[in-house]
């Protein structure tokens, strides 16, 4: 802080995340994209943003815009050890999960979602979108809870909420009525398809739901797809509805796993198709590569991943996904971005020192989302920052490093958080 009582730092910033080419111009460039920059903040704005001449490159610090994790399911998350899926499959997974949840109690979604937000803030994260289990017994006193953690976390954390419910559900009378207040409280319809199904009811499951949607102005975010059977077969009928009847709402498809299977000109195609009706995607690598593929004593030999490059080239919006959180889906995770940075890069070959690599977990993802801010630097930006103890792209993700959050133009380790009701 400056005798003025400006704030101010010296950092290496990703060259793609600067809004103006031309106040980096003159900057020290790294090979890895990263250019060095003074910048400086007041009353929450980014005011300043100059060029400097860097010596060593191991003398600043890598900084980065708060980051946003576009796909996660918050209300089941740390319960592997209550219901742990050894198997590592989808099936296994699908089953726990229906265990856990017969017995799921809004405290039990309280304190592991308030867990989440304060592992997601302390991680650099300033949005998520989760996933909300929203039917049997507890499905309302669930959107209740989360509901009052959007309210309250809002300051810190913005968090979008996606009613996950069987396709037939929304068919029903109740099904309505959850989607109007979903539509209400600004939030999304889900839902999932996954191969083997009957494709004409399934057909007119997708064209309800379409319907619904349309009619409460709300968005949708399907999981799709996650499969290795049936290249691509639910997001065929998604296209084929949409051509039908069209939609003038957001659509979100997440995992997309099994499109990578298809021979590359069927790949081309349903890649434009995408692109044509606008519809978004979340590739989940992490969760993917755990239960997916799977043969007793055989490693993988397939990489059941949405192909994220063929679908920025399509110019389809792209996004990378933590998804699953230390529950049967996923017995690990911790909500660090930063981590699943460093998982993707090696199996989804995204390289943060291009902009296509580092996109889907920067701009693309909030785009995706729908956010104010799409997380580009520059004078005026919000000055909601993540410093790394880090001087490369490599140093940062070799190893999750020790990091400082900014938020609102302050340091989180020198802000009051607010706790709430349960314990982190």
């Amino acid at each position: 802080m400056d005798e003025k009582g400006h704030n101010s730092l010296d950092a290496w910033v990703p060259r793609s995340l600067v809004r103006s080419g031309k106040e980096v111009l003159s900057a020290s460039v790294t090979a890895e994209g990263l250019c060095s920059v003074r910048i400086g903040w007041e009353g929450g704005v980014i005011t300043s943003l100059e060029p400097i001449h860097c010596e060593s490159k191991s003398s600043l610090k890598l900084l980065l815009p708060r980051l946003v994790e576009p796909h996660t399911h918050i209300d089941k998350a740390f319960t592997w050890f209550e219901t742990p899926n050894l198997a590592g499959d989808y099936q296994g997974a699908l089953a726990a999960n229906l265990q856990g949840h017969k017995n799921r109690m809004p405290q039990d979604v309280l304190v592991r979602a308030e867990r989440a937000l304060g592992l997601a803030l302390n991680n650099g994260h300033r949005a998520i979108r989760s996933h909300v289990d929203s039917f049997g017994p507890v499905a309302d006193q669930s959107w209740e809870v989360l509901l009052g953690l959007r309210s309250e976390w809002q300051s810190l954390i913005e968090l979008q909420l996606v009613a996950l419910v069987p396709l037939e559900y929304w068919t029903t009378s109740q099904g309505y009525l959850l989607a109007s207040r979903v539509a209400a409280a600004g939030c999304l319809l889900g839902g999932v398809l996954v191969p083997p199904f009957d494709k004409e009811a399934s057909r007119s499951l997708l064209c309800h739901l379409i319907k619904t949607a349309n009619d409460l102005n709300c968005g949708i975010d399907l999981h799709i797809d996650e499969s290795q059977i049936e290249p691509a077969a639910g997001i065929k009928l998604l296209i084929e509805v949409l051509d039908q009847i069209g939609t003038n709402v957001s659509i979100t498809c997440s995992h997309l796993s099994s499109m990578s299977l298809l021979p590359r000109r069927a790949l081309q195609r349903m890649a434009d198709h995408l692109a044509q009706h606008e519809i978004n995607v979340v590739a989940l690598p992490l969760t993917n590569a755990w239960l997916l593929g799977r043969k007793t004593g055989k490693t993988p030999d397939q990489r059941l991943l949405a192909p994220v490059a063929q679908l920025q080239q399509a110019g389809v919006k792209v996004a990378v996904g933590g998804d699953n959180v230390q529950d049967p889906w996923f017995p690990i995770g911790n909500l660090d971005p930063l981590a699943l940075m460093s998982f993707s890069m090696p199996f989804a070959q995204l390289a943060p020192w291009k902009r296509l690599g580092l996109s889907p977990f920067t701009t693309s993802a909030a785009n995706l989302m729908g956010l104010e801010w799409d997380g580009t630097i520059g004078i005026g930006s919000p000055a909601e920052l993540l410093l790394l103890d880090a001087s490369s792209w490599s140093e940062a993700l070799s190893s999750p490093p020790q990091r400082r959050v900014l938020i609102h133009g302050c340091w989180a380790d020198e802000m009051t958080i607010p706790r709430t009701k349960s314990k982190l």
